[in-house]
């Protein structure tokens, strides 16, 4: 299959649904309009992925992803579309990975965990580290939600009943890393009937060329692909009011 191609305002072309055995059909990049509907406020969620201090923050675990995430500019873009979330009531979710100091129920069944937990720092529960890190925002009605096992955001936690009971229909999703978690959030929330939207600029992954090739190989398959600028423009326009 040949590479999808960037196009001209920064995203990458999406592709409609496989057609028997054969190979997905190439479409156009959503219009504004479509994109505006996908992520209509009283139907949306805004998910962070793990943009913990212990992860993209000055004291990381994971200092090569920490300097690809400020790099690139994603986390400050993670950071805009909070603040835009906000004042357009789009309800903000934001996934933190971390274990407790015994490391009771968390996996050791993957090279990854392993290499984890000899890192010096530790991602404990109730620890700086498991903090959103700055610039990010964190409202009132902002929702946190906790993980102690697995490498998804989805799987296995609390997001897919908080989204049924929002009444949400799409999750817009950003954050570390493009390597696993990013992945793993999108795929599971297409499996479970969301429309999931990539904000392209505002993930990242080491090491950063990566972070586009993923995108264009693998996630525009399952995924709108939109911009910050773009998905931000969606949500302009007068404040809305926050759900309850």
């Amino acid at each position: 299959m040949e590479a999808l191609p960037p196009v001209r305002n920064g995203g990458y072309r999406r592709a409609s649904p496989c057609r028997g055995a054969g190979t997905p059909r190439r479409s156009r990049v959503p219009s504004f309009h479509q994109l505006l509907e996908q992520v209509e406020a009283s139907t949306t969620a805004l998910l962070t992925v793990e943009c913990q201090q212990g992860v993209v923050g000055k004291d990381s675990a994971l200092p090569e992803l920490a300097a690809a995430a400020s790099s690139s500019g994603a986390l400050r873009n993670v950071a805009r579309l909070v603040a835009a979330a906000h004042d357009a009531g789009v309800q903000v979710l934001h996934a933190v990975a971390e274990q407790r100091p015994d490391g009771r129920g968390s996996n050791r069944n993957a090279r990854l965990f392993r290499a984890a937990a000899r890192l010096p720092v530790q991602q404990h529960t109730g620890s700086a580290a498991v903090r959103i890190a700055p610039p990010i925002d964190v409202a009132p009605e902002d929702i946190v939600v906790r993980r102690l096992h697995g490498l998804s955001p989805l799987a296995g936690t609390d997001v897919d009943p908080i989204l049924r009971n929002l009444g949400c229909r799409t999750l817009v999703v950003t954050g570390v890393s493009a390597n696993v978690a990013v992945p793993n959030a999108v795929f599971d929330a297409v499996n479970l009937g969301y429309t999931a939207v990539v904000v392209a600029d505002a993930i990242a992954g080491v090491p950063a060329e990566y972070t586009p090739a993923m995108i264009r190989n693998t996630l525009s398959l399952v995924a709108t692909i939109a911009t910050t600028d773009e998905v931000a423009s969606c949500w302009k326009g007068p404040p809305r009011v926050r759900r309850a």
